[in-house]
């Protein structure tokens, strides 16, 4: 049966059109208003707030809780430093990735743990021999994310948090209204940005003292569909639809290492062994079979299709999640898993698997599109990601 998150009694209020979307068990508004525009501009212009309550939270203590996580994930974890936040993936033997999710150091012996999947299972199946506990606090632990360029400025006027000196992937503790609360600077956007997490408890207080203080500066609730063209345009890779879970693929073939989703960047291979650590030192040898990149689509040759039978180009109003053939040489060599038209920058983008010899910057492809029932091929050409990145995320 499917639940109201901790925040329901306020977010139920507000979707106009009932555009509801399961979420982990969980309902969540897809938008709160019957389109999702001034949503997404909100994330762009002023302030979007988004309930990631359905997040799955786990928290792991005790004196081998780094050992435990370390063992996990392919980040080095003992680099990360009480109050800092880290992004990393996971995977299995085979370097074949599970899942990806954000750890948090809270204390020297506490970790938190955010996943999109279930993995109570998998840390438990990994912390045998050591002296950790595992918590599943994903129903006791609420989560907003504030997102856009005032978001700085709303939660300094609600809270009694300085966040000028809040770095990037840093947290601080905090109290807004009265609700004890953690910030921390991440989102899933690309903008500036900060995730608050709190008691379940308290949501309703700690949602209706944002939504009061934030209104001056243009707060706006929205759903998962502005915030799925948000990460499209930051590059953000989304679980079942850019990669397929390991433990949920059916054949090899549907699985992906980090090297294969361009997040080779997260896999400290000296740090000792860890889950996949002999495999994907095998892969980072030898080159990955693909690359994961962004796809600029040709917006002449995109309009000369549609012209050729009468019409403008048809253009969708949200992402789509499915796989969108990309060719060069006369074959196939990859796939858009996410595509959207980006309304900040005027472009239809998207995220791709590219076999490695065709992943580079400039690269000419072309993306295959359906024209009035048939099939077409219109100009694209691999570009890097992220596509949109103000200087604010990160200053």
């Amino acid at each position: 049966m499917l639940r109201g998150t901790p925040f329901h009694p306020r977010t139920s209020a507000l979707c106009e059109g009932h555009n509801w979307r399961r979420w982990a068990g969980y309902i969540t508004a897809g938008s709160y208003e019957l389109m999702h525009e001034r949503e997404y501009w909100a994330v762009r212009n002023s302030a979007a707030l988004f309930d990631v309550s359905p997040l799955h939270k786990y928290l792991i203590t005790g004196p081998d809780a780094e050992r435990l996580v370390n063992r996990v994930v392919t980040r080095d974890v003992s680099k990360c430093a009480v109050n800092q936040v880290m992004y990393t993936p996971w995977c299995d033997a085979r370097g074949k990735m599970i899942d990806d999710g954000t750890v948090s150091r809270l204390d020297e012996k506490t970790f938190r743990v955010t996943s999109a999947d279930p993995s109570y299972r998998w840390f438990h199946d990994n912390a045998i021999g050591l002296k950790a506990k595992i918590d599943d606090v994903s129903d006791s632990v609420a989560a907003l994310a504030l997102q856009g360029p005032n978001a700085r400025e709303i939660l300094e006027a609600v809270s009694d948090a300085k966040l000028d000196g809040l770095k990037y992937f840093r947290l601080t503790h905090a109290q807004i209204g009265n609700v004890p609360v953690t910030i921390t600077r991440t989102g899933y956007t690309g903008d500036l940005g900060y995730e608050i997490w709190a008691d379940a408890q308290n949501a309703v207080p700690l949602w209706d003292t944002l939504i009061e203080g934030g209104r001056p500066y243009g707060i706006t609730p929205a759903g998962i569909l502005a915030l799925d063209i948000a990460r499209v345009e930051a590059g953000l890779i989304l679980i079942e639809v850019d990669y397929v879970s390991a433990e949920h693929a059916r054949i090899v073939a549907q699985t992906s290492t980090p090297f294969e989703l361009s997040l080779g960047w997260t896999v400290s291979l000296d740090k000792g062994r860890f889950n996949g650590h002999k495999a994907l030192r095998e892969e980072k040898q030898r080159g990955p079979a693909w690359q994961f990149v962004g796809i600029e689509i040709d917006w002449a040759s995109l309009e000369a299709l549609y012209a050729e039978v009468n019409l403008p180009p048809q253009l969708p109003t949200t992402t789509v999640r499915e796989s969108r053939p990309l060719y060069a040489e006369d074959r196939q060599v990859g796939y858009a898993s996410s595509s959207c038209w980006s309304p900040l920058l005027k472009k239809y983008i998207a995220l791709a698997h590219l076999e490695s010899p065709y992943a580079l910057p400039g690269t000419p492809v072309t993306m295959e599109v359906t024209v009035e029932h048939q099939r077409k091929q219109a100009a694209a050409k691999v570009v890097r990601t992220p596509f949109f990145e103000p200087e604010r995320k990160r200053t």
